[in-house]
């Protein structure tokens, strides 16, 4: 959805890899080193292509959050986040031919939870399923209706692509964006 405002021609592609952070590793090395593998990963099958790599991290109390995967695990997250703030790290890498690293790039996005009723959570996550998602919220969905406010230097990162680094990485790719 992100990547089609740039007006480019793209195939998505699942990268293979596991996404468990490292002993000692910091939130930004590891958001970083996943956008890395994920654009590797796809680059390394499709030597001739431009791969984009992007990953999500959310951070809660000084401690990585991860992924939910269940609707109990979600309305715990939220309910933790409840009238806090939650700090997103949002990366991309670009990629060519094979494994040759164009850049990359880490956004970050404060977002500031309003008070949350446990009803009005079960609300969301009935209407929104995000067990998916880092934070148990869906921004390009009905999620912000649980903030107070959000605070990036890149308003699509907390939708889990950074368009203005991706389309100025691009452009050192050699692609006209826009």
């Amino acid at each position: 959805m992100l990547l089609k405002r740039l007006g480019l021609p793209f195939e998505a592609v699942s990268p293979q890899i596991g996404e468990c952070p490292r002993q000692g590793e910091r939130p930004v090395d590891l958001v970083l080193r996943l956008a890395c593998d994920k654009a590797e990963s796809v680059a390394n099958s499709r030597p001739e292509a431009v791969v984009i790599g992007s990953d999500q991290v959310a951070m809660h109390e000084g401690r990585v959050i991860g992924k939910p995967g269940s609707a109990e695990r979600a309305a715990d997250q939220l309910e933790a986040f409840s009238g806090q703030i939650v700090q997103f790290l949002t990366s991309v890498a670009v990629i060519r031919g094979g494994d040759a690293l164009i850049g990359e790039a880490v956004v970050e996005t404060s977002v500031e939870f309003r008070r949350l009723e446990r009803e009005e959570i079960r609300r969301y996550l009935r209407a929104d399923e995000p067990f998916d998602c880092a934070g148990s919220f869906k921004a390009e969905s009905l999620g912000p209706a649980l903030f107070e406010s959000a605070f990036s230097r890149d308003p699509t990162a907390l939708i889990g692509l950074p368009l203005i680094e991706t389309a100025r990485l691009l452009r050192m790719a050699g692609f006209q964006v826009p």
